[in-house]
């Protein structure tokens, strides 16, 4: 589970950030792709990158403004001539539906895939499978914005070495059958229940991407224990009044938000392109004296989001 930033930057784009688009690579849990917005240039950004359009199968939209839904007609034409055949679901505010039927039509763009929509009429649960889970909460931002918690499954445990060893169980194709929870027999006829050696098991990752938003306590909410906290950092705390009066939140604001949701990592996103590098080292600073774990990224920086698992277990 990685996250891939393909647009940084708040508003416009500039010459060192784009504007939103992040994706959710979980190629090795499903073999797909999430986007989550997706603005104008996104296409261009996929290009200098190893990501397949045809792998994102799933869309969510934060916010109908345009430095986060313009890149969506391109994008999905675009995935067509790539050889995507495989449908999508785009998520998100009503209006989303409507933004890109009428975009594809007077375009004369036709679609070789699927493209299915589920506009967010209530706060809840958007999508779940049998791994996954995303919620949604409702945010601050003038327009109707929404902030996703993603939730991945208990993984099962793993076979506890130690307790194997302990077991005198020789090393063989018997710790196969072990892993699986299987009972097996060994040739001086004592026999052991895989499931006394199997661990407990490990907590599915979560990650929160939030859309643009003044701070709210839903931003804690979503964020609650979360592995990655995506959060917006459109100013700086010497600008929290522009935050406030532009719907927007600080660096700070985002740092103690992380703080009370009790996250791992804190990443921020967003940056007005009014923040020189120098500045945005000052923004990660600043915000780090709130929430030590805290990173300021770049477009086409990658976040990889590992599962916890006990040292002594196969």
């Amino acid at each position: 589970m990685e996250l891939l930033f393909l647009g940084t930057g708040s508003g416009v784009p500039s010459k060192q950030r784009n504007v939103s688009s992040i994706a959710l690579k979980l190629l090795d849990e499903i073999n797909s792709v999430w986007l989550f917005d997706c603005g104008e240039g996104t296409q261009q950004q996929i290009l200098h990158t190893t990501l397949k359009p045809r792998k994102v199968d799933k869309i969510f939209i934060t916010h109908l403004h345009g430095d986060h839904i313009y890149g969506l007609p391109g994008f999905l034409a675009s995935r067509a001539f790539q050889g995507g055949d495989g449908p999508i679901t785009i998520y998100g505010p009503v209006g989303i539906e409507q933004f890109v039927k009428t975009s594809l039509k007077i375009s004369g763009t036709y679609l070789k895939y699927p493209l299915k929509f589920q506009e967010i009429k209530k706060e809840g649960i958007v999508f779940q499978d049998n791994q996954f889970t995303v919620r949604c909460l409702e945010l601050k931002h003038g327009i109707q914005s929404f902030g996703y918690r993603i939730e991945e499954a208990s993984h099962p445990g793993t076979l506890q070495a130690d307790k194997v060893k302990e077991a005198g169980i020789p090393f063989g194709p018997l710790f196969g059958k072990l892993k699986n929870g299987e009972t097996i027999t060994l040739e001086d006829g004592r026999v052991f229940n895989g499931k006394d050696f199997i661990g407990e098991p490990h907590q599915g990752r979560i990650v929160t991407i939030l859309g643009d938003t003044k701070k709210t306590e839903n931003s804690r909410l979503l964020a609650e224990n979360a592995d990655v906290l995506v959060h917006e950092s459109t100013f700086d705390h010497a600008n929290r009044k522009l935050a406030k009066e532009y719907n927007h939140s600080t660096n700070v604001e985002a740092a103690e938000t992380a703080k009370a949701a009790n996250v791992k990592q804190l990443i921020l996103t967003h940056i007005s392109a009014r923040f020189l590098p120098k500045d945005v080292y000052a923004l990660e600073k600043e915000a780090q004296k709130i929430f030590k774990q805290t990173k300021v990224v770049k477009d086409f920086c990658e976040v990889e989001i590992p599962l916890q698992k006990d040292e002594d277990n196969l």
